[in-house]
């Protein structure tokens, strides 16, 4: 390739091992060759890739100018940091990790306050006892201003936030917050809650693409190697393979077995010496084995599965589809 895949991934903390983790288990394994304090690493068994360690809003910064061609960040930052997102990124999927919600939070003395409604009503009196506007304390300016504006709160202002969001109110900078927060615990040990209907985004670390990198047939093919070693692990998560051997195993069996158990026949039915393979959801494996024993197996095999490639690639389809549907605004 005249110019590398790359690959950004957080650069520190439990981000960083929960990204890398992630990808170990696709065989995907990041290493650092010229050392634990570079910032900069590779692929094992992947040429053509480089893997960028950045802080989190670095990565949304090079995804929004087509810098990289993937990274690994939270859709929070994606949301506040790139105006349009959808268009000039493509969500390809969440991690499982970096859980975070981005919510409104007043003092847990208003206890009138429960809903957007009522904070809207609060801010028009607030206004007029006081003269000035209601002061709102976020990192997250342009989610707050969208989720106020739908929700029809206008007579307030923003005071940006550097530090602990979640003590402006007690310290007098601001009379209520948006903010981040995983257990709420945080929150109300600085005496606020949460408003019914101020959830604003549930958000998680995501494998990102940007639609306005270089995505040569190069990095496409690149890629798909990636999304294919992704995905193919994903499936073999979500099954077992159950194997048996039945004298008849006809469609009627096949059938039961599908909607009994919500297993699939991989390879199609058995084999001409009565050999049948299923793969099969974790929690129906044991059913599964009693319902075949029943039908007649003398003995039923259930092994843990590493990848299940298939012909088709859903999130490889997604990437493209982000790609040549549209690009960056």
């Amino acid at each position: 390739m005249s110019a590398p895949f790359v690959l950004a991934v957080p650069a520190k903390g439990r981000l960083q091992e929960n990204a890398e983790a992630f990808f170990a288990r696709s065989g995907l394994n990041l290493v650092k060759p010229r050392g634990a304090r570079d910032y900069r690493g590779a692929i094992v068994g992947l040429d053509g890739v480089e893997v960028a360690y950045l802080s989190a809003s670095e990565i949304t910064t090079q995804l929004a100018q087509g810098a990289v061609h993937m990274g690994v960040t939270g859709e929070d930052l994606i949301r506040e940091m790139i105006p349009d997102a959808d268009r000039r990124v493509v969500f390809i999927q969440g991690l499982g990790f970096g859980f975070a919600n981005v919510v409104v939070a007043v003092p847990q003395a208003w206890i009138d306050v429960r809903t957007m409604a009522d904070i809207d009503d609060v801010a028009t009196a607030f206004r007029h006892h006081h003269g000035r506007k209601m002061r709102v304390a976020t990192k997250y300016v342009n989610l707050t201003r969208g989720f106020f504006s739908a929700n029809g709160v206008i007579d307030y202002r923003i005071v940006e936030s550097s530090g602990a969001t979640e003590g402006a109110p007690a310290a007098g900078t601001a009379e209520l917050i948006v903010d981040i927060t995983t257990t709420g615990t945080t929150l109300a040990a600085n005496g606020l809650k949460i408003v019914d209907d101020g959830l604003i985004l549930k958000s998680q670390a995501n494998l990102i693409a940007a639609r306005g990198a270089d995505w040569n047939e190069e990095a496409r093919a690149v890629a798909r190697v990636i999304l294919d070693r992704i995905a193919a692990q994903a499936r073999a998560r979500a099954f077992r393979e159950v194997r048996a051997r039945l004298a008849n195993s006809d469609t009627a069996l096949l059938e039961a077995v599908r909607q009994q158990f919500g297993a699939q026949t991989p390879f199609g039915g058995p084999t001409w010496s009565g050999l049948l393979t299923l793969h099969c959801p974790p929690d129906q494996v044991y059913a599964l084995t009693n319902f075949l024993r029943d039908k007649g197996a003398e003995a039923v095999a259930v092994a843990d599965l590493d990848y299940v490639f298939s012909r088709d690639n859903p999130l490889y389809t997604l990437l493209e589809g982000g790609l040549d549907g549209g690009g960056a605004s």
